[in-house]
């Protein structure tokens, strides 16, 4: 799983036969310090419930087709948890 940010939406006026209904976020990836690491993706909104600036996590490739409503659909990538709190051990 990694970290991102939610930073925009992607509007679709077509979409593919068991992703009606899906949202698209663009998610910008994070580092451990929550520093931006990378170019932001289209991820899929699994929990249909992330929303604009929210610390999510997210999976890629074979693990984003599963973690949507409907499974095997083509999605790269996909939103599967909403951040509460990050908390780094120092001993780790």
């Amino acid at each position: 799983m990694k970290l991102g940010r939610v930073i925009g939406t992607v509007v679709a006026s077509t979409h593919v036969e068991g992703l009606e209904g899906v949202k698209l976020l663009i998610v910008q990836p994070l580092d451990k310090k929550l520093e931006p690491k990378g170019e932001p993706v289209v991820a899929g909104d699994g929990l249909q419930m992330a929303g604009h600036g929210e610390l999510v996590y997210y999976v890629s490739s074979r693990e984003a087709a599963l973690a949507m409503p409907n499974t095997f659909v083509p999605v790269d990538d996909a939103i599967v948890g909403i951040v509460d709190h990050v908390h780094e051990d120092p001993g780790a």
